[in-house]
């Protein structure tokens, strides 16, 4: 059973096909979709009395397992609704909590999604243990002074724990990897966006790997790198990240940090788009606010208009009035449009290349030496009187390093 409130107090409304898409997303099977509409949440139930009976009847009539709300409930009003309709009741965020936990495949993407869970589930641990809430007396009933629930809370918070030092180790590993890839001054890429907007089909193309991929919300949990040559910039991380959605849930937001990381570091985000949303604009605020959420607002973005095989348009590239390239139109399923895409990464990744022509004597042999180990020359040939001439290509503050050392080596 799927219920949904348009609620006068609220300032941005769920959307109901979003929330189906979800539930489908989960493995669910709607049986009935209720709506409704009130001034705001009832305090105890969320639903007024009225919506409350629709629902029980509803329930009954489908003999449905689980009744799921397409909004946050809070800890009481979960309790009440289950004692009121003698089934399970789930909010949007114990929904897609449950999304996360059956895409999670690494190591690390279980930790993180456990550790959401375990959050979520700390408020609401009175449900199931009414009759274990108070310390008892009697032979066979003293216990360590403790009640039930306290020793699960007590658990929980060791748990918490736990998995929190275990991010930590990862989130060290993943900035050591950051640390390697800024010394090689390799620069990183990300693929952020709303969640099924085809950023996994993307990086597949682009990457050439077997990334999963599918028509469904949260495809992709885990963060993916891998290094591509670009033409003209040379050695690139690509990285591929968990999708946002409209009022993604603190919670995990917090878990996912090691995951957000990525975005956070990057030199260049590539916000993918569903061009062919009815919701698009609406997706982009969403996913620039998730972007001031986690302090990425500030990285230079490129916005990638995907699914152009859905609209009768061709690939473009859309530039400012300074000719920077702001928005690729492609199609990441057909692959039209994505040498478009790498063309205006390179641009902007390669403004901060430095392009000279340089003239070397035998005696400068160590900074010819350097700037091949950089893998900077790109042509070489010599003059009758042994003189070296150059064309190199490197980021600007290798150059800067060189220049540093002995004499200026340009005529």
């Amino acid at each position: 059973m799927l219920v949904h409130l348009n609620l006068d107090s609220e300032s941005e409304r769920e959307d109901p096909r979003e929330f189906e898409e979800l539930v489908l997303s989960a493995g669910g099977d709607p049986a009935a979709y209720l709506m409704g509409q009130r001034s705001a949440p009832h305090p105890r139930t969320f639903v007024g009395s009225g919506k409350l009976e629709e629902i029980r009847e509803a329930v009954a009539l489908h003999e449905a397992e689980v009744v799921m709300f397409n909004h946050s409930l809070s800890p009481s009003q979960e309790r009440n609704l289950e004692q009121e309709l003698k089934c399970r009741v789930l909010d949007r965020t114990g929904l897609i909590l449950d999304i996360f936990a059956q895409r999670a495949r690494t190591h690390e993407g279980k930790l993180q999604v456990e550790l959401a869970q375990l959050q979520h589930m700390s408020t609401r641990l009175v449900r199931g243990w009414t009759h274990l809430e108070r310390q008892k007396g009697g032979i066979g009933l003293r216990g360590p002074g403790e009640t039930q629930l306290e020793t699960d809370r007590r658990l929980l918070r060791v748990r918490i724990k736990s998995i929190t030092a275990r991010l930590e180790k990862v989130h060290k590993q993943r900035e050591q990897g950051r640390r390697s890839r800024r010394r090689q001054e390799i620069p990183t890429v990300s693929l952020v966006g709303y969640t099924n907007a085809g950023k996994s089909t993307l990086f597949n193309y682009i990457t050439e790997s077997g990334v999963y991929a599918a028509d469904q919300l949260f495809a992709t949990l885990d963060p993916t790198l891998r290094r591509v040559e670009l033409d003209n910039v040379g050695p690139v991380v690509l990285a591929d990240t968990v999708g946002f959605i409209a009022h993604l849930p603190h919670k995990l937001v917090e878990a996912f940090k090691a995951t957000l990381e990525e975005t956070l570091n990057a030199d260049l985000l590539l916000h993918v788009i569903d061009a062919a949303s009815d919701e698009r604009e609406d997706n982009i605020f969403q996913v620039h606010d998730v972007l001031s959420e986690i302090g990425a607002d500030q990285i230079p973005r490129l916005e990638v208009f995907n699914k152009l095989d859905l609209l009768e348009q061709s690939p473009r590239i859309d530039r400012n009035a300074d000719g920077r390239p702001e928005r690729v139109w492609l199609s990441a399923a057909t692959g039209e449009g994505v040498e478009l895409l790498l063309q205006a990464v390179s641009e902007l990744i390669g403004q901060d290349m430095v392009n000279e022509e340089l003239e070397l004597t035998p005696e400068q042999g160590s900074l010819r030496a350097a700037l091949y180990r950089l893998g900077a020359v790109e042509a070489e040939n010599y003059s009758d009187d042994g003189v070296a001439h150059l064309q190199v290509r490197l980021p600007r503050a290798d150059w800067n390093r060189l220049m540093k050392k002995g004499p200026e080596p340009l005529f």
